[in-house]
């Protein structure tokens, strides 16, 4: 919930208005709000953040959500994996 300098509600359409503004200022792609959640989620899965720890960041209640909703960052994840169990195995 967004609120007000005062602390009352912030109606929806001045946060949009005001999202909108602040990525214009600075030169940014227009978005929704709402994905500014994958701009969060998505770097910090390919980074290698644990997926429990993203999904408590975005609040969501099982990993499986996390896990299903971007789940188009983990063939890169995956690919690591076998990089990682191919230097394990094989020494290089």
């Amino acid at each position: 919930m967004f609120t007000t300098p005062t602390g009352t509600v912030l109606d929806p359409r001045n946060l949009t208005r005001a999202f909108k503004s602040i990525l214009k200022a600075n030169d940014l792609p227009m978005i929704r709000i709402h994905d500014l959640r994958h701009s969060c989620a998505t770097p910090l899965l390919a980074q290698g953040v644990s997926p429990r720890v993203v999904m408590e960041t975005l609040g969501h209640s099982q990993v499986s959500l996390t896990l299903n909703t971007y789940s188009h960052v983990l063939p890169a994840l995956q690919e690591e994996a076998v990089s990682k169990m191919h230097s394990i195995l094989v020494g290089s």
